[in-house]
């Protein structure tokens, strides 16, 4: 079985992130088998041709593609390996795919009760929101073996424009992490952004609308995120006089910033943080405006 002849894909958990994935996957020829603990939930499915299963055991008798989408690791389990499961009818070479966010032990060890019955597990989580979903937009981070991953390319294309191999069983799941801790400072940096500009009697509304037009432009955080390691650049790397204009540019502003702070009384310990860490973590050293204001601090 390969992606190209994978038919019936059965979907699991048709909330706010698995009605649009699953929605996408309607008319993908192959057939669609819906399940969800709401029943109100699948008739929108089933008033479109989809068929409704009544168990996990049910669904995947019949899918070459099983898609989880439910809210934690314990239903994962659950949906897996519990007594009406997927387990318990999955025929040999039926793919299992959990895009819900789970930790990575829990991925490799199904994956290893899913390998005794001859069923590929992939822990293949999303980015880009119930948005992405419906407009197939969203990346997925899938973590199989090369195997596994050819199956599922074709399916996912139908909901995901990024869909990236990570790794083994357990990659998908660390990469989203990852992608999420960044996701989550970033919202805290935003709050600091906007608890300094209220005190600096900056409307922050307006504030968020600048923010959401530049990193469309630029694309934010991620438009660093372009070397494959994190040890530091030697100084005849092509990168190398790039990052330091960026860390001179950031030393600049985030002192700045700090600096309107202490005027306002204005506690900022991400921008703190950044202005030390933002060189080393380029790869390119402290720079000279961030050695100053450390020396000024220790003095």
């Amino acid at each position: 079985m390969t992606g190209s002849t994978i038919g019936r894909v059965g979907y699991i958990g048709l909330g706010n992130m698995g009605a649009p994935m699953a929605e996408r996957l309607l008319t993908r020829p192959g057939g669609l088998t819906v399940l969800d603990v709401v029943p109100e939930a699948m008739s929108p499915f089933t008033d479109k041709g989809a068929a409704a299963a009544s168990s996990p055991a049910e669904l995947a008798a019949g899918c070459d593609l099983v898609c989880v989408t439910v809210l934690d690791d314990a239903q994962v389990r659950d949906v897996v390996t519990g007594p009406d499961g997927l387990l318990a009818t999955a025929r040999p070479g039926t793919v299992v795919a959990v895009h819900s966010t789970i930790s990575d032990t829990t991925a490799v060890e199904l994956a290893a009760k899913c390998a005794e019955k001859g069923v590929d597990f992939v822990d293949a989580p999303v980015s880009g929101g119930a948005g992405g979903a419906k407009n197939g937009t969203l990346a997925v981070m899938v973590g199989a073996t090369d195997d596994g991953f050819a199956k599922i390319e074709e399916p996912f294309g139908t909901f995901a424009s990024l869909v990236v191999h990570a790794g083994p069983v357990g990659a998908g799941t660390r990469m989203k992490l990852a992608r999420n801790l960044l996701h989550f400072i970033a919202f805290t940096a935003a709050t600091e952004a906007q608890r300094l500009a209220e005190a600096a009697g900056i409307d922050i509304t307006e504030l968020g609308k600048v923010v959401r037009h530049t990193d469309a432009i630029t694309g934010g955080a991620g438009s660093i995120m372009w070397r494959d390691t994190t040890s530091p650049l030697a100084e005849d790397d092509s990168w190398f006089p790039i990052f330091s204009r960026v860390r001179a540019l950031g030393e600049k502003d985030l002192a700045l910033a700090l600096d309107l702070g202490d005027r306002l009384g204005v506690d900022l310990p991400l921008g703190a943080r950044a202005l030390s860490d933002l060189g080393p973590g380029l790869g390119v050293g402290t720079g000279e405006i961030a050695q100053t204001r450390s020396r000024k601090e220790h003095a």
